[in-house]
């Protein structure tokens, strides 16, 4: 009976996605017929090349984007949650996110210091550069906490650690915003919004082709995700060696968010909402479960935060952190919230 209740919950969700895909494919500053995107999604009839041109190389890159990126963060904060048995725990605690801030920093601030002009003037070339400064520095920050994590025992003493780097982080890019100019900055600022619009052209396809590789890897370590949850003691007696279990979880978890952070910028609050959100619905800590709920969750909760800050009357669309926390916090304080009420119940 449990297990009929949860295929139902997951064929729900997954009509959600479709139907929040199909609404960003509809709805936009140019209004076009549900008729026309049908037959431009399956190339029938003769319509319009700019509404072709609006579809394939706007909305749709931004919709697949969204879908992609909502997946992988929200698998990211379970993994982060279960290894560090924190509620609070998201993708961005090990200073990832951080990480990849300070590479699109040091590429686009210093650029216009010392070279005169910014490297997110140049076009196509600027925003290559700017995902690979991104993955660089995101990448940099995940080696540290690997060989951190190969000689400290504790996950408190890691997660802490993590988010000291990310302090460190934070406080360079801070000096590096006092030596720039204000265009550089604003630049800068815009890029650290989060935005699901950025990846366009062939990118999207090489973002969502590198997603689609590492969330199917991610779905190999269920079992011991699941392990992990009996705590370290019961799971070593089990044969679980934790700190290659551990190793693995902070490498997939880090990948997926380095990857996201450097395409769409650091979204916030997805990976942190998410997990909380399918604990609460389905009523469940196992992991064959909620692996795949978080990441149509979170894949149908982000293509529904792109719709909102592209709603219709909008000049352009909404800062995509602004929706998101706007979103994920409340979920985040109402799952917290009940889970006390049961407690003093109990």
């Amino acid at each position: 009976m449990k297990g009929q209740k949860d295929i139902i919950l997951l064929s729900v969700i997954s009509l959600t996605i479709l139907l929040f895909f199909f609404l960003n494919l509809l709805l936009g500053t140019i209004s076009i017929p549900p008729g026309s995107i049908w037959n431009i999604i399956w190339d029938s009839g003769n319509e319009s090349e700019i509404w072709k041109n609006i579809i394939w190389k706007t909305r749709f890159p931004q919709a697949l984007t969204a879908l992609v990126a909502g997946a992988g963060l929200s698998i990211s904060g379970l993994q982060m949650q279960t290894v560090f048995r924190n509620p609070l725990a998201g993708p961005s605690e090990l200073g990832i996110s951080s990480g990849a801030s300070l590479g699109v920093a040091l590429m686009i601030l210093l650029s216009g210091s010392i070279g005169g002009i910014a490297l997110s003037k140049i076009g196509f070339f600027g925003e290559i550069a700017i995902s690979v400064a991104a993955i660089l520095g995101a990448l940099a920050v995940m080696s540290i906490i690997i060989a951190i994590s190969q000689r400290v025992r504790g996950n408190v003493i890691l997660l802490i650690i993590g988010v000291m780097i990310g302090y460190i982080a934070t406080a360079i890019i801070g000096v590096l915003k006092f030596f720039s100019n204000d265009e550089d900055i604003r630049a800068y600022v815009i890029w650290g919004l989060g935005s699901f619009s950025k990846v366009s052209g062939n990118q999207v396809y090489t973002f969502a082709c590198i997603m689609l590789i590492l969330i199917p890897l991610s779905f190999l370590l269920i079992k011991t995700l699941n392990l992990m949850l009996l705590g370290e003691s019961y799971a070593r007696n089990l044969g679980l060696n934790i700190k290659r279990a551990r190793l693995y979880t902070i490498i997939c978890s880090c990948l997926l968010t380095a990857i996201t952070t450097a395409y769409c910028g650091p979204i916030v609050f997805l990976g942190l909402a998410v997990p909380h959100l399918c604990r609460t619905i389905f009523r469940t800590s196992d992991h064959r479960i909620l692996m795949p709920a978080v990441m149509l969750t979170g894949s149908s909760l982000a293509l529904l935060c792109n719709l909102i800050a592209r709603m219709p009357g909008f000049e352009g669309a909404l800062p995509i952190n602004s929706v998101t926390a706007l979103i994920g916090a409340p979920i985040v304080i109402s799952v917290l919230f009940s889970k006390r009420k049961n407690e003093i119940a109990v």
